[in-house]
C-alpha cells in the first residue's frame, strides 16, 4: 500500500493491500477499496449523495473493485439507501473528472473517459466504453459491451453490444468490439438477427424481445443476454431511426 503526503483517509475506510492513494486524494469513512485500486489526486470517494432528503447517518457506502484506476477530480458518491453500496467492479478506468452518481452500478472492465456524468440509480455493463462529456438520465441502464460516444445525451436505456450517440441516437452494433473480446461467428450472426427484430423503429421493444425468446430460435448465449436486456428497465430502450441514421452494420 502506498498513501501519498496530503491524502485525506478517514477512519473506518477500508483500503485494499497494494492500493496507491496520491496526494490530496479523498476516501471517506464509507469507502471500500479492494487489492490494488489506484485513486489520484482530487478524486473524492464516499461521500454523501447528492440527494436533499438524504440522512447523513445512514449506513451506506461506496465499493471499488480490485485494480480500478480512478484519476484526478472524480467523484464517487455513496447509496442513498441503508446497508446499500454504490459500485464500481474490478478493472475499471475513470478519467479525470467523472462522476459516479448515489447507487450506480458499474460492472467491470470498464472505461469512463473524462468529464461523463452519470445520475443516481444508472447501471453500466461490463466491457462498456464512455466518451467523454457524456450525460445519463437516472434509472438508465448501459447494456454489456456497449460503446457511448462522446458528449452523447442518454436518457433510455442502451441495448448490449451497441452504439449510441448524439441525443439517444442508437447507431448499430459495436461489431468491432465484439471481434476483439472473441465473440464467435455464430453468436455474431445470432446478435444481429436480435438486433435486426427487437430494435426496429416500430412495434413493443420488451414484446418482441420476450416472442424472440420463446421461439428458442436464439441458442447462443451472447444473443439470450441482449434479449433479457429487455426484459427489465423503467426508462424506454433506444431505437433504430432510420437507415440514413442508423445501421445494423455499424462498428466501432
Amino acid at each position: 500500500m502506498s498513501i501519498h503526503p496530503t491524502a485525506v483517509i478517514e477512519t473506518g475506510a477500508v483500503i485494499g493491500a497494494g492500493c496507491v492513494i496520491h496526494a490530496h486524494a479523498m476516501i471517506k469513512r464509507h469507502a471500500v477499496l479492494e487489492d490494488g485500486v489506484v485513486v489520484h489526486s482530487y478524486a473524492v470517494i464516499g461521500d454523501d449523495p447528492q440527494d436533499l432528503s438524504f440522512k447523513t447517518e445512514s449506513d451506506s457506502s461506496v465499493r471499488i473493485g480490485a485494480r480500478t484506476v480512478i484519476r484526478e477530480f472524480v467523484t464517487v458518491h455513496r447509496s442513498t439507501r441503508a446497508g446499500a453500496a454504490t459500485v464500481v467492479g474490478a478493472d475499471c478506468y475513470l478519467m479525470t473528472a467523472v462522476h459516479i452518481g448515489h447507487d450506480c452500478q458499474v460492472a467491470e472492465r470498464v472505461v469512463i473517459a473524462s468529464s461523463v456524468l452519470l445520475a443516481g440509480h444508472i447501471q453500466v455493463g461490463p466491457h462498456v466504453f464512455i466518451g467523454g462529456g457524456a450525460a445519463f438520465h437516472q434509472f438508465c441502464r448501459i447494456g454489456e459491451g456497449a460503446m457511448i460516444g462522446g458528449l452523447a445525451r442518454i436518457t433510455r436505456d442502451v441495448p448490449p453490444f451497441t452504439m449510441a450517440t448524439e441525443r439517444d441516437e442508437l447507431i448499430g452494433l459495436n461489431k468491432v468490439g465484439l471481434r476483439r473480446r472473441g465473440v464467435k461467428a455464430e453468436a455474431m450472426a445470432e446478435i444481429k438477427e436480435a438486433f435486426r427484430v427487437v430494435c426496429a423503429p416500430t412495434g413493443n421493444a420488451k414484446a418482441l424481445a420476450a416472442d424472440a425468446l420463446a421461439t428458442n430460435q436464439f441458442h447462443t448465449a451472447e444473443a439470450q443476454r441482449f434479449l433479457q436486456f429487455f426484459t427489465a428497465g423503467r426508462r424506454g430502450f433506444l431505437r433504430r431511426r432510420d437507415r440514413h441514421h442508423s445501421s445494423d452494420d455499424a462498428a466501432e
